[in-house]
Order: structure tokens, then C-alpha cells, then sequence
């Protein structure tokens, strides 16, 4: 199989995209959605969500969904488009925000990506990395076979063809356990490859020349000041009934812990503590759990703020300083010469 070109239809590395994008984006709870908003009272904008975990339905409260009044106020896109059961990839989110970049546009509005799902920003911006996309016949393959033998004989399966990626995953890590070995059946080369390909291509960033557009990001000069945020956001969401929430999806018998959706960070934390029957009733475990997903999105975040930085050309707005919204509003309008 020839995997250095994209399937059919799809963006392939280094490809730019079809319209220049307005993106604003940030850690989680950067204020990403407040700032959109108000952009929105300004500038003739619709949003495009960039977020993996806002295209589920039914996964409103861990995911810090917009309500309805927000959903209201400026029409959204890439929200509540799948059901958990499915997945949603980055080729789809780049053939999506195209499409829909260009129907905005033809209304005569502004399109305004508003996310932190770094991947998506890379592919729309750089194009599709040449790793073998999913295929369904592969991974039937694996499914049944680890239901035979188990996730931890599939993991001692994986040591042997990618001891790199089999070392830093944990024996039941079901869902990349099962990527790692689909990209070794597919390709012949374990995906510990592409990766190192992918951060030799991200190490590099620093020397490339700006992409058409205009990157807002949305970044706090105090570390502290964000992880205060994204406590304070895992604490509220607990008391807005998260584990009720996780307790709908869990009725559900096609729903685990092998797809993307419930391992969304906040779901994944308190899935986990419900399969290991502890009493989400007690404040004193619920306070654990919510640290745990507040680790857990601590993480993320540093994650998102290290990729934002190897972004020379992006234009950052210290979010934890005021930001001057009318300021950025011009910025935009420059931008889009409009």
C-alpha cells in the first residue's frame, strides 16, 4: 500500500488550506468561548468548533459545551454532530471546516475557528501526515483477536514490532494498542516511525514561513493562574451533574472505554472510578476524582501550550492579563481585509 498519498478527497501533507482561516486558540479554559462571543457582538462571525470532544452528542457538561444561550447568540459549527459511538477524525475536520469556510464566507460572514484540538489546526494548516488512515477490515481483525487472547497478550504482540510505542503504553490501553498494531499491519512500519517523523517535522517549525491566515492564541503569562481555572471548571462541572452524565452514557451497552469519546479527559477519570466501584456519592472520593480529571486536563493543557509555542508566526494574547477585545476585532478585519 502506498501510504505517502491521502485517500481520495483528502488533504495531503503540506497541502494549504482552501480559504485562509481565522483561528483563536488555547489551552482548555483559556477563555477561548468567551472571547468568541465577544468577537461575535463586533465582527459578523460564526464559529467553527476545533474541539474533538464537541462533536458528541449527548457529552455536554465534562466537555464544557457552550449552553443554549451561547448557541444561541452566533451560529456554531462542529458541535453535537456524531453520536459517542462514532469517530471523528482530523481528514474529516479538514474537509468539514473547508466546506464550511467557504459556505460562510459565501453568506458574506466571517468563519472564526475557535478550538484547542491542536491535530486539527496542524491538518488544516500543514496538510495530512502520510500515516495510514483506519481501516475497518484491520481492525476488525484486531477486535476479535483481542477478544480472544486479551488487550495485555495484544500489548506483548506490539513489544515486538514497536518496542518504542509498546513501552510507554499501558498493557490495556485497548484503543492505542489497537492504532499501533493497524498502522504495523498496514504500513510495515511501526508507528513509532511516523511519530518521530512527525516531531522532527514539528522541530522544524520554528524555520517555516507563516501560514495564510491569522493564528490567535490565547496563552497565560502564570501557569498558576490557568491551573487554578481548570480546577475551579472540574469542580463546577461536578456540581453541575458530570457523574449523572457519566452514568446516562454508561447505560448505554456500546459505550467503554476503548473509544475516543469516553476517553476524553474529565470521562475517562470517572468512568474509570465507576469501574472500580468507588462511591462518587462520598464528597471525600468525588473531590479525589475531581483532581484526578484536573490532573489529567492540567496535562492537556501543557500539551497545547508546548504546540502553540512552536508557532512562531502565531499571534499570542495573554489571557491572563485582559484582553482588549476590540483590539483583536481590528486584528481580525485587517486580517481578513474586510
Amino acid at each position: 500500500m502506498n501510504t505517502s498519498t491521502a485517500p481520495q478527497g483528502l488533504p495531503v501533507a503540506g497541502s494549504l488550506p482552501e480559504h485562509p482561516p481565522l483561528i483563536l486558540a488555547g489551552p482548555t479554559a483559556s477563555g477561548k468561548t468567551a472571547l468568541a462571543l465577544a468577537l461575535a457582538e463586533r465582527l459578523p462571525i460564526e464559529i467553527i468548533s476545533v474541539d474533538s470532544a464537541l462533536v458528541y452528542r449527548g457529552m455536554d457538561i465534562g466537555t464544557a459545551k457552550p449552553n443554549a444561550q451561547e448557541l444561541a447568540q452566533v451560529p456554531h459549527h462542529l458541535i453535537d454532530i456524531i453520536d459517542p459511538v462514532e469517530s471523528y477524525n482530523a481528514a474529516r475536520f479538514v474537509l468539514d471546516a473547508n466546506r464550511l469556510m467557504g459556505e460562510i464566507r459565501a453568506r458574506g460572514r466571517l468563519p472564526l475557528l475557535v478550538g484547542g484540538t491542536m491535530l486539527y489546526i496542524k491538518a488544516l494548516l500543514g496538510g495530512l501526515d502520510d500515516i495510514p488512515s483506519a481501516s475497518p477490515h484491520v481492525r476488525a481483525m484486531l477486535d476479535a483477536r483481542a477478544a480472544a487472547k486479551g488487550w495485555p497478550a495484544m500489548h506483548a504482540e506490539l513489544a515486538q514490532v514497536d518496542p518504542l510505542t509498546a513501552q510507554r503504553l499501558p498493557p490495556n490501553d485497548a484503543q492505542r494498542i489497537q492504532r499501533a498494531l493497524e498502522v504495523w499491519y498496514t504500513a510495515g512500519r511501526p508507528i513509532s516511525d511516523f511519530q518521530r517523523r512527525h516531531r522532527e517535522d514539528a522541530d522544524s517549525t520554528q524555520n517555516m514561513a507563516a501560514p495564510p491566515g491569522l493564528l490567535l492564541s490565547l496563552e497565560p503569562t502564570d501557569r498558576a493562574w490557568l491551573h487554578e481555572r481548570i480546577g475551579l471548571r472540574f469542580r463546577q462541572m461536578m456540581a453541575q451533574g458530570f457523574v449523572d452524565e457519566v452514568l446516562r452514557l454508561r447505560q448505554r451497552p456500546d459505550l467503554h472505554l476503548g473509544l475516543p469519546s469516553i476517553r476524553c479527559v474529565g470521562y475517562r477519570q470517572v468512568w474509570e472510578a465507576l469501574d472500580q466501584g468507588q462511591d462518587l456519592d462520598d464528597p471525600k472520593v468525588r473531590t479525589e476524582v475531581a483532581e484526578r480529571g484536573a490532573a489529567a486536563t492540567r496535562q492537556l493543557a501543557k500539551r497545547q501550550i508546548t504546540w502553540l509555542r512552536s508557532m512562531p508566526w502565531r499571534h499570542v494574547l495573554p489571557c491572563d492579563q485582559g484582553i482588549d477585545v476590540d483590539a483583536v476585532a481590528r486584528q481580525i478585519r485587517q486580517s481578513a481585509n474586510c
